[in-house]
Formats: C-alpha cells, structure tokens, sequence
C-alpha cells in the first residue's frame, strides 16, 4: 500500500472538522486492488467526525478502485467524478457519501484559488 494513501486516511480525523460540517452521516467501504490483492477501509462518516479502520464490514456504499488511482486521488493527480465516469473505479450505493468524501481529496497541484487570481488582475490594473 502507498504511504500517500495510508498518509491520507490518517489525517482524515483530524480533517474532518473542516470537511464535514453538513448533516451527511454513513459507512463508506473502500476496497483497492494491486494484483492479486484486495486491501479494505471502512470509512464511517458523520457530521464533523470519520472513524477509519482497516476493515470490511456493513456499509452504505462500496467503492472499487485501483490502489494506482486511488493514489493518484489523494495526491491531486485524479479526480474522483472523472474516474467513476471513466469506469476507472466502480462505486455503489449512497451516491451522497461519495460527493461528501471527495472533499477530502486535494486540488490538482499548481490550481489557485480563482478569487485570488481576481485580486492579483484588478491589482495589476490600478
């Protein structure tokens, strides 16, 4: 397993303050494959809290993927939506706690925030 992906459900706790304030509540199980093998992670979300174990269990959703892509989702290499409509990755289940868990994916490196880029232009034209 990628350190970038074990790096990435670590910090989901400590993220989820931040990330999950609406009232979205659920397990999402994320299944990713190298070869042979099938590492699982149970993902349980709540508002302001994920508890993330290393498991199978009862779940909302369940979400197949690669351990390639799933790696290049949580270095901001991918994007989530994009892989699902691709067929790069199959996901099934509370469509709602798929659009809650991307949030937690970073931005492609080198995107700016737009308002920035806003401010940086109408400072350039005084």
């Amino acid at each position: 397993m990628a350190d970038a992906t074990e790096e990435f459900f670590a910090s989901l706790p400590a993220r989820a303050p931040a990330v999950l304030r609406g009232p979205v509540s659920g397990t999402l199980q994320i299944d990713l494959a190298t070869g042979n093998r099938t590492d699982h992670w149970l993902v349980q979300l709540s508002p302001g809290e994920v508890i993330v174990t290393r498991a199978r269990g009862p779940a909302d959703a369940i979400w197949n993927s690669s351990a390639d892509l799933f790696e290049r989702l949580v270095t901001g290499r991918a994007q989530g939506i994009s892989a699902v409509l691709r067929n790069e990755t199959t996901y099934s289940g509370n469509v709602l706690l798929f659009l809650t868990f991307r949030r937690f994916f970073p931005a492609p490196p080198g995107t700016r925030d737009p308002r920035e880029t806003a401010r940086e232009h109408v400072g350039r034209q005084r």
